[in-house]
């Protein structure tokens, strides 16, 4: 089966941005685009209300996806657009539609109090059960906001990409991860900025009294794993520019700092068979619900 972009749409502004989103990373990839509108049954007594009668029901399930795929086509020119409509858990069914695409795009609810992500159930959900790459796109998420600005100090998307964000557990780093970001940062021809934090084991931190010289040890050996754990993907990437960055602090905070600037921050989400079900990892939390920037969730062992 070819791969392709899949972007949930349930009519709402934030997946009109996610879906934009979706048909620019398209065109990027060479890849076509299909959007994937859920239909969740309501419950019987709520199905048989007029709101919810036949004529609703089948503007949402035609009208909607495929008014969005002709203005998709007429914005994105080149890029191939589907549509299907699904019906179930919207969650469990973006997971399951992810798994035939080359990643899954969904829109958030726009920005919360501090800054950022609100991140729905159904997102949160699709992120934690998908065995693909998810990107969450906030609400009013423009094409320009992931440019460097023009000459006139205008945000353009004629202009250069901003850098992308990875953030790394140089203990637990994955090819996985690390490839698609570089993978991304190659197709927007721009910088990969990766991020790695780190805190002294807790017999340094609360065993032993501070010691200048022995912080400055420690952050040259997190530096120094870092460069290692890069140094054959340079070389497989050499046209990608790399900065590195070692920080002492909470990896979720160095993470987000570094986010600001960026046109796409990658994390992953290690997959682990739980009985009590998927997880997200508190990092991968922090950055989906503060992050300004579209996120790329990667799923790896």
């Amino acid at each position: 089966m070819l791969a392709t972009v899949t972007v949930g749409l349930d009519g709402s502004p934030e997946s009109r941005a996610a879906a934009e989103w979706a048909a620019r990373e398209a065109k990027l990839r060479g890849l076509p685009l299909k959007i994937v509108h859920v239909r969740e049954p309501a419950p019987d007594p709520l199905a048989q209300a007029p709101l919810l009668g036949a004529e609703t029901e089948q503007h949402w399930t035609e009208q909607i996806p495929g008014e969005a795929a002709d203005g998709l086509r007429l914005r994105h020119p080149g890029v191939e657009v589907s549509s299907e409509q699904l019906s179930g858990r919207p969650g469990e069914v973006l997971a399951e539609a992810a798994n035939s695409a080359e990643l899954l795009v969904l829109g958030s609810r726009g920005l919360g109090g501090i800054g950022g992500f609100v991140v729905g159930s159904v997102g949160l959900s699709a992120v934690a059960r998908a065995g693909r790459p998810v990107v969450l796109v906030r609400a009013g998420e423009q094409a320009a906001d992931e440019h460097e600005m023009d000459p006139a100090g205008v945000p353009s998307a004629a202009a250069p990409f901003r850098p992308v964000v990875l953030g790394l557990d140089t203990d637990h780093a994955d090819d996985t991860l690390i490839e698609f970001a570089f993978d991304a940062a190659g197709r927007r021809a721009t910088s990969l900025h990766v991020v790695h934090g780190w805190f002294p084991p807790p017999y340094y931190a609360y065993g032993m009294p501070a010691s200048p010289p022995l912080y400055e040890a420690l952050a040259l050996s997190h530096s120094a794993a870092l460069a290692d754990v890069l140094r054959p993907w340079r070389q497989k990437f050499p046209d990608v520019e790399v900065v590195e960055e070692s920080r002492y602090g909470s990896a979720a905070e160095v993470l987000l700092d570094a986010s600001r600037p960026a046109s796409l921050v990658v994390v992953g989400r290690r997959v682990r068979r739980d009985p009590f079900g998927a997880h997200i990892g508190h990092v991968t939390h922090a950055v989906l619900h503060h992050s300004t920037a579209p996120v790329a969730v990667v799923p790896h062992g």
